[in-house]
């Protein structure tokens, strides 16, 4: 089976879907990599602001912030080559390069591409995730 990697800019939580305003996009891909996860595909999400050890030990992601630095995250690897980088794909893109097929491509009810649980405090502004 695939294993899609991915390396996200330095983030708040490790889903981004955190503090008082969120970027759409973030809860739009963390319900893209959990529908990935439900159809057997491994996932691994690597955060620069919680994890920069596995930013320098992969040779591919180390090399594109050298040439690039962190405005090339994220960075999507799937078994170990360079899918994406910059840009969070589409559910469809990620779906063709974990080879399944187009009938599992219909977006996510709602209530799946949300976490279950905020990383910041209540109350509190994003700046105090942790």
């Amino acid at each position: 089976m695939f294993r899609i990697e991915v390396f996200d800019p330095p983030l708040c939580c490790p889903t981004g879907v955190c503090g008082p305003v969120v970027d759409p996009v973030f809860p739009r891909f963390a319900g893209d990599l959990a529908w990935l996860a439900q159809n057997g595909v491994t996932v691994a999400r690597h955060n620069l602001a919680q994890e920069p050890l596995s930013f320098t030990a992969n040779e591919a992601v180390l090399e594109i912030l050298k040439k690039s630095g962190s405005d090339a995250l994220p960075v999507i690897l799937v078994d170990g080559a360079v899918k994406s980088r910059g840009r969070y794909p589409s559910r469809d893109e990620l779906g063709s390069w974990a080879g399944l097929g187009h009938e599992g491509h219909e977006a996510a009810p709602a209530s799946r591409t949300l976490p279950t649980a905020a990383c910041c405090r209540a109350g509190e502004g994003s700046d105090s995730c942790g």
